[in-house]
């Protein structure tokens, strides 16, 4: 699949109508299905980036993730369909010592292995210096032609790309976004008319995103709910997992426990406790995230806890 094809088709996502709640309108842009592993956000926050990596056939693509990473499975599989190599700097010294035994129960590296990626692991500490890594800076020094994506995918790029997520879509008062590095929601707020409100889901604890969000934009149409990360990132109870069940159960729409199913758990309770006024029309936007699922259920099943239904 050329570049062309993949990254410059028009990609109007479905915009499916949830329902009506409390005489609030609720509707999901489904990004999910633009593609299995290159999905919402991902594809957006991509396409620019590699479009312009591309632009150097000798580009390698060097990104930044942990273990169970939709960005790290991502840029694997949107690099193997452009015919760019990638490199993962991945969290995690220890998943280094033996990489069969690593590939064999994380289907996620197994699958950024599959697709071609090569791996440099780096210990808790050191990932935290990101492009100062001693084996990265070297690396880097060495190839001119590297080209670096940060970790989640954010920088300029990747706004540019969340922006077009809202082309078409202007009869909406709120807007909802799941937040991790905060890219997404600062290229929805970018792409948003004046009078619309965007809210952020943090997926983290912490009050540190707000500075993160306004990096990226200047504008004031956008606010930050932090009560809904359930204990931090890739946290969760028995409580939001039956959401996500009853969820998928009550819509056929899948969820992922890191990022939408927090959203859509703190939609759903905003709209109970009258947050909304009436006839407010509500977009969330589905970000995919889905390819975790297999890897959280994993580690559910180890501690004898619920499961995630898949469809």
């Amino acid at each position: 699949m050329s570049s062309i094809s993949f990254f410059e088709k028009n990609y109007d996502s479905a915009t499916e109508h949830i329902g009506t709640l409390n005489e609030i309108d609720l509707y999901i842009k489904r990004e999910d299905l633009i593609h299995p592993i290159v999905s919402g956000n991902k594809f957006r926050k991509l396409k620019y980036n590699l479009l312009e990596a591309q632009k150097d056939k000798n580009s390698k693509v060097l990104t930044f993730g942990g273990a169970f990473s939709n960005h790290i499975a991502a840029t694997a599989e949107a690099c193997h369909i452009l015919g760019l190599e990638s490199i993962g700097v991945i969290r995690g010294e220890e998943l280094g010592q033996n990489l069969e035994k690593t590939l064999s129960s994380n289907s996620t590296l197994a699958f950024a292995h599959q697709k071609g990626m090569q791996f440099i692991f780096a210990s808790r500490s050191d990932f935290r210096l990101k492009e100062d890594i001693p084996i990265v800076k070297s690396l880097i020094e060495k190839n001119a032609s590297i080209f670096i994506i940060p970790e989640g995918g954010t920088n300029s790029l990747a706004i540019k790309g969340c922006q077009e997520i809202l082309e078409k879509h202007n009869n909406f008062d709120v807007v909802c976004s799941s937040v991790g590095t905060g890219g997404t929601i600062a290229g929805l707020i970018e792409g948003a008319q004046n009078n619309q409100h965007c809210i952020g889901f943090s997926a983290l604890k912490g009050d540190f995103l707000e500075k993160e969000i306004s990096k990226w934009t200047q504008k004031n149409n956008w606010s930050l709910q932090t009560d809904y990360h359930f204990g931090g990132y890739a946290k969760l109870n028995s409580e939001l997992i039956h959401f996500i069940n009853a969820f998928q159960r009550d819509y056929n729409i899948p969820l992922d426990p890191i990022y939408t199913g927090k959203m859509f758990y703190g939609i759903f309770d905003m709209i109970r406790s009258g947050f909304f006024t009436k006839n407010t029309r509500i977009l969330a936007i589905h970000t995919g995230g889905l390819q975790g699922v297999e890897g959280m259920n994993r580690s559910l099943e180890q501690k004898g806890l619920q499961t995630i239904n898949r469809l």
